[in-house]
């Protein structure tokens, strides 16, 4: 009787264990559609990241956002959402001083490298919430772009590819560009017969600025000008309208006092660091060979399209490609979205 009743314990007891062992692997193995919220804490940071999307292969697109000082969910909209997410999960967070983050951080809590350690730090992060085989793209737009690039050069080994949207590998580069290429722009509209007064304004304001050396003022007066330029290039139909389809969540997610404080704070902290005047990985672009995708916006006036060419030339990944969209901007995922995200699910197909 008593050998009995001990065999039965030792028995439910094995199968209470293979049962949750069973339940585990399963939800290790079959993630399904994610929804998920939560912070990575991080030297002083909290910066909340969202993931969603499609997670049953495990494969994990993690987008930098544009600034800096930009937001993680002001790219969850249009055919990011409603493509790409439909294949691969997407992970969209608030970078250190962006958003909706937190943290006791002065000067010395913001800078390039910290927040390269940050990216690193939130793989290992979803690695263990969602396993260990978890496969990575990691994509940058805009800032995005320059952070993506500094992450990659200190390990791209976790990455399967690199997706640069209109980035920005040379921050410093962009003054001088802004100053021929809003010249060059300006002349062609003004003999289109298009928003002629802006446009004699654009050539005024650019003859004004220091054309010898980088003045933060001035530079901060270039790129203002270049993103009013490109919402005249869409009035006039020369490229696309902008179209978010979800743009209004934004508003609903993000404290807007939290976000705008966020934003000048960090944009003043690494402009003080020299940014805009110093900051330049061209040299070192050779060092990244992981298979790379290049999506640019052919009129793209923020970021120029130079910048998007001397980084196909200059990678050192025998696996590269660049994709000029002819009627974008800044922003192709909001102005081609179904050309952009089958180039960007065509990528991360052949390579995962």
């Amino acid at each position: 009787m008593t050998c009995r009743y001990s065999y039965s314990k030792r028995t439910v007891v094995f199968l209470f264990t293979l049962i949750l062992c069973l339940t585990a692997c399963s939800d290790s193995e079959n993630l399904g559609n994610l929804d998920d919220t939560f912070f990575l804490r991080r030297a002083n940071a909290d910066m909340p990241v969202y993931v969603h999307g499609n997670g049953s292969e495990k494969v994990f697109l993690l987008l930098l956002h544009g600034g800096p000082g930009g937001a993680g969910l002001n790219y969850r909209a249009g055919t990011i959402k409603n493509e790409i997410e439909k294949k691969y999960a997407v992970v969209y967070y608030d970078q250190r001083g962006s958003g909706m983050s937190q943290g006791s951080y002065n000067k010395n809590g913001i800078s390039v490298d910290i927040m390269v350690d940050d990216v690193l730090a939130l793989v290992k992060v979803i690695k263990h919430k969602y396993g260990d085989d978890s496969r990575f793209f990691l994509m940058g737009h805009s800032w995005g772009g320059t952070l993506g690039t500094a992450t990659l050069l200190k390990d791209q080994h976790l990455f399967k590819g690199w997706i640069e949207v209109d980035g920005a590998h040379n921050p410093s580069g962009l003054y001088y560009e802004y100053i021929n290429l809003l010249t060059k722009t300006a002349h062609e509209q003004i003999a289109e017969g298009h928003h002629i007064e802006f446009w004699e304004k654009v050539l005024k304001d650019v003859q004004n600025v220091d054309q010898h050396k980088i003045n933060l003022d001035d530079f901060y007066i270039l790129n203002s000008t270049a993103h009013q330029g490109e919402v005249r290039l869409a009035n006039d139909h020369v490229i696309y309208q902008a179209n978010f389809d979800d743009g209004n969540a934004f508003l609903f997610k993000y404290n807007l006092i939290t976000y705008f404080s966020n934003r000048f704070q960090t944009g003043d902290i690494l402009s003080n660091k020299g940014m805009w005047k110093t900051l330049d990985f061209t040299s070192r672009l050779h060092e990244i060979t992981i298979p790379s995708l290049l999506l640019w916006g052919k009129h793209d006036l923020v970021v120029p399209l130079k910048f998007g060419q001397e980084a196909f030339q200059k990678l050192g990944s025998t696996s590269k490609r660049l994709v000029v969209f002819e009627n974008s901007a800044h922003s192709p995922m909001a102005m081609e979205g179904d050309d952009f995200a089958r180039e960007v699910l065509q990528f991360m197909d052949a390579y995962k």
